[in-house]
């Protein structure tokens, strides 16, 4: 009699009432108990919530010859759902079916009555709805009570049975949202068999119960609420096809966000989405956060060229700080598909917006000279030889403002205005590879101008990065559509503090500006902008600029963000349009914290170092909220990385 784990159905109860903690005191939840052995554990998870409780009656509707095979079944508030394989192969008929759904129909409105007398059944629209039971075997009216209630539109649906077979419960894991089954026996036999006292339950038992249960509140809507009922469903960050497709329309320019650098679900869900948009909206490139050479050497392999063996060689170019962004597992993952994407269809391309490899796009000039020109080459060499003072851009940067070394600026634009002409004169050139070669020399121009910049002033290099960015982007899309024959269409991957609308934040009141407004003035009417928020979870990022990958925790969300909001709904993950009308974008119009950890996390300063306030709906078309997200894995994983960060509370374990 060891499988005996309930002493009876209350028992139950409040075992699984423990387990549903976390939906405790929350305005939004309903419990619903199947009649009748269903309401006794339910009436103790409602009390232990403090949510109120109701019947979900479900009438199979058997066949005529078989009454123990469902052709469907009928639940309250009239919602029929039928099995049309059955229907169809015992070829029963339209009218039989509506004969045995009225029979079933009045004795389903009989018990309705005797349980709630002429109370009606409460709303179930938008609320997070708790479907109990004592037990699942074959599971069977349960799934006909969760396929009833979706067409009643729940905002969240969870299942929860004191016991059940372990495949039962997995099975039920890819139907709703959230499933708890308190224990599996193995073997399972019977839900009796966990059960010290498992007498029938009697209608007058389901009555007195539904009367003793907690009443509903009445209480003002929480802005929390107002998020919940606006949210679309995600899996795994990712919206549906449908959904993604009606929100990206024709735009031609898609960027999607990270609220991090170093989150696992948002460079997945990106990379998944992306996916969906190149094989079924015909998109021609991804355009990256990355400095033009190492991507475009990623670029070469992904469409056959290059001697780069597999992405992982191919990525060998993001050497410098810091490096996970790009050399990652994610990252690896996207790349082999479209590598393998681009060998069955139509070459699709990865390209770098960012200008960073001041020395390393002037190597690649000189390079590409070598080949078609010596001479040129020369030239190349020498007017570039004013950046060999430095070895890197920031000392380069540095050096310039205390007036050190040659004046670089004019040299480099001769060098970009040489490489045009030279290069409208050589039509042997492939037209890719020189179009390679002009970008890295306008690489050349703007990272001169950055670093020069950057000690004297942020906004000013803020500003030029972005707008190299945007005129790269631009650029792009000029060349993929001349070669491609229309117009170009293109995903863009950066962080939220770039795509999103400078405009709606508190950067515009500095005078910066970004990639995203940049876009949105460009190109109003061909683009999308979508952004990604966590709560909490892990992230992979560094304590200061160059050093090492640490995977840290990440603090719970300020009680002002948009964060703390979006996981006050009680959703792990969701989307909001803000393309059409709707209550959420209300709300959010007032100005909120927004959190933007970049490669550098600083928890200890974590309102001055990470926020800033934003007005959601103005900065973004959509955004997709991920309440607890991972720390993106690097392809180098040092001990440091795998340790993670030591509690707070080390070494007393508190």
């Amino acid at each position: 009699m060891a499988d005996r784990l309930f002493r009876d159905r209350q028992d139950a109860g409040r075992v699984l009432a423990g387990l549903l903690a976390h939906y405790r005191d929350r305005g939004d939840v309903l419990v619903l108990g199947l009649p009748r052995g269903g309401v006794p554990v339910a009436y103790e998870v409602a009390t232990a919530l403090g949510a109120p409780l109701d019947v979900f009656l479900v009438r199979k509707l058997g066949l005529p010859q078989h009454r123990e095979l469902a052709m469907g079944a009928l639940a309250s508030g009239g919602v029929m759902v039928l099995n049309d394989d059955v229907v169809r192969g015992y070829r029963v008929p339209a009218d039989v079916v509506r004969r045995v759904a009225d029979e079933e129909s009045r004795e389903l409105r009989r018990r309705e009555r005797a349980y709630r007398g002429d109370r009606p059944p409460l709303r179930v629209e938008g609320r997070t709805v708790i479907l109990v039971d004592d037990g699942l075997a074959t599971g069977a009216s349960m799934r006909a009570a969760v396929r009833a209630l979706r067409e009643l539109g729940p905002g969240r649906l969870v299942v929860a049975v004191p016991t059940a077979s372990a495949s039962t419960c997995e099975e039920f894991g890819r139907e709703v949202d959230e499933v708890i089954c308190a224990t599996t026996p193995s073997p399972f036999h019977a839900v009796g068999q966990s059960y010290w006292d498992f007498a029938q339950t009697d209608d007058r038992e389901v009555t007195d119960l539904l009367r003793a249960a907690p009443a509903p509140t009445v209480r003002d809507e929480t802005d929390a609420d107002v998020v919940r009922a606006c949210a679309i469903p995600v899996e795994g960050g990712v919206p549906a096809d449908d959904v993604l497709f009606d929100l990206v329309g024709d735009a031609r320019f898609v960027l999607i966000g990270e609220a991090s650098h170093g989150t696992r679900e948002f460079y997945g869900a990106r990379a998944r989405m992306t996916r969906r948009l190149i094989e079924e909206r015909g998109f021609h490139a991804v355009a990256v956060e990355a400095d033009w050479p190492d991507a475009y050497r990623v670029n070469r392999w992904v469409r056959g060229h290059g001697e780069d063996r597999d992405a992982v060689e191919a990525l060998g170019g993001f050497e410098r700080f810091p490096a996970w962004m790009w050399r990652n597992t994610e990252v690896v993952e996207f790349l082999t598909w479209l590598r393998g994407h681009n060998e069955r269809r139509d070459q699709v391309g990865f390209y770098g917006l960012d200008l960073y490899s001041l020395h390393r796009s002037a190597e690649q000039v000189i390079a590409y000279l070598e080949g078609v020109d010596p001479e040129a080459a020369a030239r190349a060499r020498d007017r570039y030889s004013c950046l060999d003072h430095s070895d890197d851009g920031q000392g380069f940067g540095l050096a310039a403002a205390f007036g050190a070394g040659e004046d670089c600026e004019g040299r480099i634009l001769d060098q970009l205005l040489d490489l045009q002409r030279h290069a409208d004169r050589d039509g042997l050139l492939a037209e890719d590879e020189r179009f390679h070669a002009e970008r890295n020399a306008h690489v050349v121009q703007s990272a001169e101008r950055y670093y020069r910049t950057m000690f004297g002033g942020r906004v000013s290099s803020w500003n030029l990065r972005d707008e190299h960015m945007g005129d790269t982007l631009d650029a792009l899309a000029e060349h993929i559509g001349a070669t491609a024959g229309e117009p170009a269409k293109i995903v863009v991957w950066a962080h939220n503090s770039h795509l999103g609308d400078a405009r709606a934040t508190e950067m515009s009141l500095r005078g910066e500006f970004n990639l995203g407004q940049l876009v949105r003035e460009r190109h109003p009417d061909d683009c999308r902008l979508i952004g990604f928020t966590t709560y909490t979870g892990t992230v992979t990022a560094a304590d200061d600029w160059g050093g090492p990958a640490d995977r840290k925790r990440v603090r719970p969300a300020l009680d002002d963000s948009v964060e703390r909001l979006f996981h006050d709904t009680g959703l792990v993950e969701f989307m909001l349009d803000f393309t059409k009308p709707g209550r959420a974008a209300g709300i959010l119009e007032s100005a909120r914290l927004e959190r933007a950890i970049g490669v550098i996390y600083r928890p200890g300063t974590e309102r001055q170092s990470h926020y800033f306030r934003t007005r959601l709906p103005r900065q973004f078309d959509a955004v997709i909220h991920v309440d607890e997200t991972r720390a993106l894995q690097p392809l180098e994983r040092t001990a440091r990385w795998e340790a993670g960060e030591l509690p707070e509370s080390y070494p007393h374990a508190v």
